[in-house]
């Protein structure tokens, strides 16, 4: 099956699943021709029916609640329940018991991606093995949160920069088009469960972000509360597309909250699974950090280094650390590299495929 079958099959599969939103969709395959790294973005679906065949060694690995669809722009800042500061993974749209290497290739690959785009100035060679080190580390000493307060302030001046300054953040949240369609009764239930007071007035836009869920329903509302404004965002939930590339049956519930709240982390209090919507807080300090807002002073390796410890963070809310850090121990040193070559390259395929199918 080539990509252009496949894609097509999947969102079927979606349309199975929720409303989608045509335009929304129509400009993911847009999107998707740009570039390769925005191509593997958008793609989760096709990585899980190449894993298997591509790294059949690493798909034996031991299993784990997984993030699934781990990259390079999947991390973010939010507030915890003490008004802290907080840096880690911030989407779990296909969070799903997978092979814990499957965290680490896709991570992997999608720094390749970035530094062949020109995103990243680093070794590919170096940058896998600081992943991985990373990982190895946080594994050996149980993990930790990386809390943006007393310690971790090479990271905080990464993660708060001009370009999430609140007028710019507000400037662009206010420019987005209003929703002029019916909101789903169970959208607008989600919604009120997440206003600090019941009953509040607000506007609502519709939101067009990431890439990955690009035709999912996602609304932004904006209301007044003492005196400046407050976002809420409801994104419309699928099963992971793991259960449509191997044809298993989903669970009955989505593992989104579980993936959250089993791991090695400072809760986001304003982050929900209400039915098949996540609702969360949107502010300048709470949401996803992208490649182009990074300063151009950074310390790439260390942030590299940070994403291995904190994807070791979510791994161990599995409890099953001894054992893969026996398969680590076992595994042959350049076998994690070498799958990153070769996925990198079945991506790069399948996006010339795409691109010169002008889909």
């Amino acid at each position: 099956m080539d990509i252009i079958k496949a894609t097509h099959q999947f969102e079927q599969w979606m349309g199975r699943q929720t409303t989608l939103v045509r335009r929304d969709l129509r400009l993911k395959h847009q999107r998707m021709a740009e570039s390769a790294f925005f191509f593997f973005r958008a793609t989760f679906y096709r990585w899980m029916q190449l894993w298997p065949k591509i790294c059949p060694d690493l798909s034996e690995a031991p299993e784990v609640l997984a993030v699934g669809d781990l990259h390079i722009e999947n991390f973010g800042t939010w507030r915890d329940i003490e008004g802290r500061l907080v840096w880690g993974v911030n989407d779990f749209d296909e969070a799903a018991v997978l092979p814990y290497t499957i965290d680490l290739v896709r991570l992997a690959t999608s720094v390749m991606l970035a530094i062949d785009e020109g995103h990243l100035a680093l070794k590919k060679k170096e940058a896998c093995g600081t992943i991985l080190g990373g990982y190895q580390e946080s594994m050996g000493e149980g993990g930790r949160p990386f809390v943006l307060e007393e310690e971790n302030t090479w990271l905080r001046r990464i993660a708060v920069n001009k370009l999430r300054d609140p007028v710019h953040f507000w400037q662009k949240l206010g420019s987005l088009p209003r929703f002029d369609g019916r909101i789903p009764g169970s959208a607008k239930q989600a919604l009120a469960c997440l206003w600090p007071e019941p009953d509040l007035d607000y506007e609502l836009f519709r939101r067009v972000a990431g890439l990955g869920s690009l035709g999912h329903l996602r609304l932004l509302a904006i209301a007044q509360l003492h005196g400046g404004r407050i976002a809420r965002e409801a994104k419309a939930l699928l099963p992971s597309a793991f259960y449509w590339a191997t044809q298993k049956r989903a669970p009955a519930k989505l593992l989104y909250e579980k993936i959250m709240t089993s791991a090695v982390r400072c809760p986001d209090p304003y982050v929900r699974l209400l039915g098949s919507w996540v609702v969360r807080r949107l502010s300048p300090h709470c949401c996803r950090i992208e490649l182009n807002v990074l300063p151009r002073d950074r310390d790439e390796l260390r942030l590299l280094n940070a994403m291995g410890r904190e994807t070791a963070n979510i791994h161990l809310g599995s409890r099953n650390a001894r054992e893969i850090r026996r398969h680590l121990h076992r595994m042959h040193p350049n076998l994690l590299s070498s799958a990153v070559t070769e996925m990198a390259e079945a991506v790069r395929k399948d996006w010339l495929v795409w691109r010169d199918a002008k889909v």
